[in-house]
């Protein structure tokens, strides 16, 4: 259980704040933002064919804290399906608030390094809202001395991208949910079965631990561990196929792509050994291989039957490749083409 408002009072109230902008400059750049939603959606819908019906519609620019509120309302609303407010006994509100706390820190951490997102359980009604995080564009872009127009146009290329993907595909959203409901569900049930158990599975973890995978995800039950390979398969699809596009679209549309990219990469993997630490535990490098991963599958199956033959991982959940065609993207073109 975790207090999403105080998650959000308490990471709202911690971020560290922005770059320092003339109000000038921070006005252009909420302006550029906001508009180059809708222009970077048409060249994503031209490139991918998603979405070919639906309206252009503008992000929303926000700030750090109105991430952390943000981000903080679309997980409460995605994990309440799986941990209703009742559960806890009597000390739930305590452990809830605690874990609030907790969780306002992490997201404290992470909204200066988000430069956007689309969350599928955001916005009005949670029926989605891509966001963009102004101060985050601006200090990449200073940072790495890119053109200003060109790295906000590419980085809306990648959140329009994601908005398709749940937008175009009417089952998606759901099938994410329910996933992450039987994740959440069977890891709170595992965790009232009492320590014996999962001590029991130590000693196979450890023996495993060189297989790939960390000991948390070894220590899984196999019903735990199918639905986590579930979802680490469809959001290395989703990050490997929003990084493939932003750099597909090409010159023509964003100049300086090239320079853009190798600056970039060079950035998620850089930081000083705190940063570096601070990445390692919460995931985030596990993160940026999901994105290796994702391009390389998609620009193998785009380069082996086209994009029309790629777009059928989205016809139902049945299509989507597995963990294992992650990494063998041929045999995900073999088991759909023949």
């Amino acid at each position: 259980m975790v207090d999403w408002d105080r998650a959000a009072a308490t990471g709202a109230l911690l971020v560290r704040g922005g770059p320092q902008v003339a109000r000038g400059e921070a006005d252009r750049a909420v302006v550029d933002l906001r508009e180059l939603t809708a222009e970077a959606e048409g060249h994503v819908r031209e490139l991918t064919g998603l979405g070919q019906d639906l309206p252009l519609l503008p992000g929303t620019v926000v700030d750090r804290p109105g991430w952390v509120r943000s981000a903080a309302s679309g997980l409460g609303v995605l994990t309440g399906r799986a941990l209703p407010a009742a559960q806890g006994g009597p000390l739930g509100p305590i452990l809830a608030s605690g874990a609030g706390v907790q969780t306002g820190l992490l997201l404290a951490f992470l909204a200066s390094r988000v430069l956007g997102q689309y969350d599928p359980f955001g916005g009005p009604e949670n029926k989605g809202e891509l966001l963009l995080v102004a101060p985050n564009v601006v200090a990449a872009e200073r940072a790495m001395k890119v053109p200003s127009h060109d790295f906000r146009l590419w980085v809306c290329l990648h959140e329009c991208t994601h908005r398709l993907q749940f937008t175009a595909v009417p089952w998606l959203r759901d099938y994410f949910a329910d996933e992450v409901e039987r994740l959440v569900s069977g890891l709170a049930e595992s965790s009232t079965d009492g320590l014996a158990e999962l001590v029991g599975r130590l000693p196979d973890a450890l023996r495993n631990r060189g297989k790939g995978g960390g000991i948390a995800e070894l220590l899984q039950s196999p019903k735990e561990r199918s639905v986590f390979d579930r979802l680490l398969a469809l959001s290395t699809l989703l990050e490997g196929h929003a990084d493939y596009v932003m750099d597909a679209v090409g010159p023509q549309v964003v100049p300086s792509v090239e320079q853009i990219r190798a600056r970039f990469t060079a950035r998620r993997q850089g930081g000083g050994l705190f940063d570096r630490l601070l990445r390692a535990v919460l995931g985030l490098d596990a993160k940026i291989r999901q994105y290796e991963e994702g391009a390389k599958f998609t620009r193998h199956v785009v380069d082996a039957v086209g994009m029309d033959g790629f777009n059928k991982v989205w016809r139902s959940p049945n299509t989507l490749p597995t963990r294992a065609e992650i990494a063998d993207p041929a045999a995900w073109v073999r088991r759909l083409h023949g």
